[in-house]
């Protein structure tokens, strides 16, 4: 049996894979890691790499950089220029990363699901009932990035970032396995609620990047203070940066989730569905025909 074999087996053990990244010391073990990652060694980083490659698909062809000072180095690492290109539809949002499509759909009042009979409310999520109680009614994506993937984010569509809020919390992992079995998951990790308006008919749109073991750690170009589990505030910080679309907006220490709240009168892009692998700039959202016209950059000028 081979070593990629072997590794299946135990991922597909659920039980085990629960255990293994959930029932140990996962604080202390992501604060370890955002030590270890960042030791300057170009050996240590090669044999990092080598060890991560056991358990994971990880595939550095796009990379600007095929060396790295640094497990940090590749954990966030940059793409060649034109390896990721965003739908130019201005009727498009575009999804801000590479991802595995997680839960979708429509928001019932204020109450999304994590997962099948596992639902949250988005007044807890997101530290807020006045924003929760704007996008009642809407649509979410749930956006998954695992540990091999391209880690930074981007963009959906021109906008204009109001505000974050940093919400600290736990390091559960965000796999599929932990989903079902923990209550309001992404209500316990830490997280960043990042409030925007679209510039294209001042839609607000708003992402929620939630960390998790080993990547607790969350960087935002608009705010001049890394967000992670030592930060003590202000939680509330404002804003007032404006975006293209595909302007990287920031990264994560490893992978993650990020879950995108669109109000209604948008719809999901075709192909938009549970356990479909996308990559950043790709149509995630567009509007209703109407909407559409209504939002159309002549009509709204």
């Amino acid at each position: 049996m081979n070593l990629k074999t072997l590794r299946d087996r135990i991922l597909l053990q659920e039980d085990l894979n629960f255990l293994l990244t959930n029932r140990v010391p996962r604080i202390a073990l992501t604060r370890f890691m955002g030590w270890f990652s960042r030791i300057r060694s170009p050996w240590l980083a090669r044999l990092s790499i080598g060890v991560w490659r056991l358990f994971t698909d990880l595939d550095l062809s796009e990379a600007r950089e095929q060396r790295f000072n640094s497990l940090h180095a590749c954990f966030t690492r940059e793409l060649k220029p034109g390896a990721r290109t965003f739908d130019p539809n201005p009727n498009v949002l575009a999804s801000p990363c590479d991802a595995i499509v997680g839960t979708c759909g429509a928001v019932l009042g204020t109450t999304v699901l994590q997962a099948k009979g596992m639902p949250y409310t988005l007044g807890e999520l997101m530290g807020s009932l006045a924003l929760a109680n704007q996008h009642a009614n809407g649509l979410y994506i749930t956006l998954r990035l695992t540990s091999s993937m391209y880690h930074r984010f981007h963009a959906p569509h021109d906008l204009t970032v109001n505000r974050v809020t940093y919400i600290s919390g736990d390091t559960w992992n965000v796999n599929p396995i932990a989903l079902q079995r923990v209550k309001r998951l992404f209500c316990r990790n830490e997280r960043a609620v990042i409030e925007t308006r679209l510039q294209q008919g001042n839609v607000p749109v708003t992402l929620v990047p939630v960390a998790a073991i080993l990547v607790a750690s969350i960087r935002l170009h608009f705010v001049n203070v890394l967000l992670h589990l030592r930060y003590r505030g202000p939680n509330v910080i404002p804003c007032a940066a404006s975006l293209r679309k595909g302007d990287e907006m920031g990264w994560f220490e490893h992978g993650s989730t990020i879950i995108v709240f669109a109000p209604a009168g948008l719809e999901l892009a075709e192909g938009i569905t549970p356990g479909q692998r996308i990559r950043a700039g790709q149509a995630l959202l567009r509007w209703a025909d109407a909407e559409a016209s209504r939002l159309s950059p002549a009509t709204s000028a």
